[in-house]
């Protein structure tokens, strides 16, 4: 097992060749400029500020008014671990979250994950938004993404239209 002063050294090591700094200033530009593409783009949607995180994830919040009264976003992330843009279905708080996974958890998604709720899960249903990328050509990468998510959007707008109780719903926008 590594102790902290041999990670630290190993972090020093790495940050003292440059690369890192540069990719990770690279990425964190790229997802501020995705963020304010989304928010020109989509004068509906509410759009959170970016969370830089710890190295594990960075993101954004997109809430289209068809899930704001739901208490639901959708997360942009860039899930680190993984080395991925991933959109996230989360809800506003657990309740809202275990009360939207309950509704999504035996529906079929082939192209998503629906996550089962647990400490430091933040997300109901995922997707991949893209996982082999060039942040060179940041115009097709944002291109996407943007397809992506919205298809994303679409297909929990479509299931929640037609698996939600209208009592569960809440008022309509």
């Amino acid at each position: 097992m590594h102790s902290i002063q041999e990670d630290m050294e190993e972090l020093r090591g790495q940050l003292g060749k440059g690369s890192i700094q540069k990719a990770y200033r690279a990425l964190l530009s790229y997802m501020m400029g995705l963020r304010t593409h989304f928010n020109n783009s989509y004068a509906g949607f509410a759009v959170s500020g970016l969370y830089q995180g710890y190295m594990d994830m960075t993101y954004f919040a997109l809430v289209p008014p068809s899930l704001k009264h739901r208490g639901l976003k959708i997360a942009i992330v860039f899930n680190y671990d993984a080395f991925r843009f991933e959109a996230w279905l989360a809800g506003s708080n657990r309740k809202v979250q275990r009360q939207y996974w309950e509704l999504f958890k035996d529906s079929q998604w082939p192209e998503y994950r629906v996550v089962t709720p647990a400490k430091g899960i933040d997300s109901i249903l995922e997707c991949d938004l893209a996982t082999d990328f060039d942040l060179n050509d940041s115009d097709a990468l944002t291109a996407s993404i943007e397809k992506a998510t919205v298809a994303f959007i679409d297909d929990i707008e479509r299931f929640l239209a037609e698996h939600e109780p209208l009592e569960q719903a809440g008022p309509r926008d």
